[in-house]
């Protein structure tokens, strides 16, 4: 028998009993590998970057203004064993690219003695309910700078650093697939970002680098005011209208933000996929 991928095998061969095997497996570790993910000193980004620490990623995070937050996260990867470090980003201006880049780039060489990652996920954002009748200029820009001209852009810096073969992961909604009234410029930017991860997988391919989006369905968290997680009347109805019967939590999306960075999914590329447990199939 053969045993791969573990850590520690012990076995009385002489009885040929599974149960005399203690056997402790770590799926498909990235050892070495390191992660880039904007927007994880809460919700859904934590959540990732915990699960890619898991995977034996080492994670570069972002946050905009919750650097003690951001802190807290570093410290939980670290225990993990996995080394963290967290950066300021503001995601809908890219005046700072440049600036961020070479933070990164520094920090690649003093933090991880490397020069490149091996998977970025674009997570940073934020929801808005607004009719499409009274929705302004400066909300739907908004939308476009945090949403899409953020990702867009910051991905193309980032370019030069990623290594062949790597993995981007971009965040979609659910929302760009089924409709919520209040939802039509969140809604849209989330579309055109599972447009632009298409295009993306096309354009990369010849470097080996995977292109995906991930559309989270309703999740308990913080985002959006709260409104999934402390209003009983709208998570009952999200859970009314999903097949296995609730609605989704944090660490649902981060396991799967996880194995689309890792080599599990090495045929997957361009495609969009949707965690939301089956809301209104």
């Amino acid at each position: 028998m053969i045993f791969t991928n573990f850590d520690l095998i012990y076995a009385n061969m002489q009885t040929g009993k599974f149960s005399n095997f203690v056997l402790l497996i770590k799926t498909n570790k990235m050892a070495g590998k390191i992660a880039l993910v904007t927007g994880a000193s809460r919700g859904l980004g934590k959540d990732s970057v915990i699960a890619l620490a898991n995977k034996g990623f080492d994670i570069i995070l972002t946050y905009q203004t919750k650097k003690e937050a951001a802190d807290e996260v570093v410290k939980v990867i670290e225990n993990l064993g996995q080394k963290a470090f967290s950066l300021p980003l503001d995601i809908s201006s890219t005046a700072g690219f440049d600036q961020f880049v070479n933070e990164v780039k520094s920090i690649l060489d003093t933090k991880f003695n490397s020069a490149k990652l091996d998977a970025l996920v674009n997570n940073a954002g934020i929801g808005i309910n607004e009719s499409f009748e009274t929705t302004t200029e400066e909300i739907l820009d908004s939308m476009t700078n945090i949403h899409f001209k953020g990702p867009f852009f910051l991905t193309q810096k980032l370019l030069p650093l990623l290594n062949d073969g790597s993995s981007i992961v971009n965040t979609s909604s659910g929302l760009a697939r089924f409709s919520f009234a209040g939802y039509s410029a969140y809604g849209a930017m989330k579309a055109a970002v599972d447009s632009l991860s298409r295009y993306q997988a096309v354009e990369l391919g010849s470097r080996k680098i995977r292109v995906n989006s991930i559309a989270p369905g309703a999740i308990e968290t913080d985002f959006g005011g709260g409104a999934v997680r402390d209003s009983a009347d709208y998570n009952n109805l999200i859970s009314s209208q999903t097949a296995l019967g609730r609605v989704g939590l944090p660490d649902d999306i981060g396991s799967v933000v996880a194995f689309l960075c890792s080599d599990l999914s090495k045929w997957i590329n361009g495609q969009r996929v949707e965690v939301s447990g089956g809301f209104r199939l």
